[in-house]
C-alpha cells in the first residue's frame, strides 16, 4: 500500500525559467538545481523539475499541483497575476473548499487550494 507522497516530477522544457518560477514567482526553496533534475521542497512535499522527458501542457487532465496559498486566496491570485502568472480560470466555491487554477512556466497545470471554513 501506498504511505504518502514521496515525491511530483513535472517535465520541463527550460530547466532556468522553471527553477525560476518555482524559486522566485511561487516563494519555495530549490533544494537541488542541475540541467537534467532540481528539486523544490513545497513544504515538505517534494517536486522534481525532470528535463529528461518531453515537456507537455496538461490541460485535458492530468497531474495537478495544489498549493496552500499562503495568505488571502483573492490577494495571493492578484500578486501571482502581477508577476505575469496565467490564470486559466476563476476561483470557484465548493462545499470541499475554494480552488483557483492556473499554469507554470511550462504549462502544467497548478491551483490554490483552501479548504472549508467551517
Amino acid at each position: 500500500m501506498a504511505t504518502g507522497v514521496a515525491a511530483v516530477w513535472v517535465p520541463v522544457e527550460d530547466m532556468g525559467r522553471a527553477v525560476a518560477f518555482y524559486r522566485e514567482t511561487l516563494g519555495f526553496d530549490v533544494d537541488e538545481q542541475g540541467d537534467d533534475w532540481s528539486e523544490v521542497d513545497a513544504n515538505g512535499v517534494k517536486i522534481g523539475l525532470n528535463a529528461r522527458e518531453k515537456a507537455a501542457p496538461h490541460s485535458d487532465g492530468g497531474a495537478v499541483i495544489s498549493f496552500q496559498p499562503d495568505g488571502d486566496i483573492e490577494d495571493e491570485v492578484a500578486e501571482l497575476k502581477g508577476k505575469g502568472v496565467t490564470f486559466t480560470g476563476e476561483i470557484s466555491d465548493h462545499e470541499w473548499g475554494r480552488i483557483v487554477p492556473f499554469k507554470d512556466s511550462e504549462g502544467n497545470d497548478l491551483q490554490f487550494y483552501t479548504p472549508p471554513t467551517s
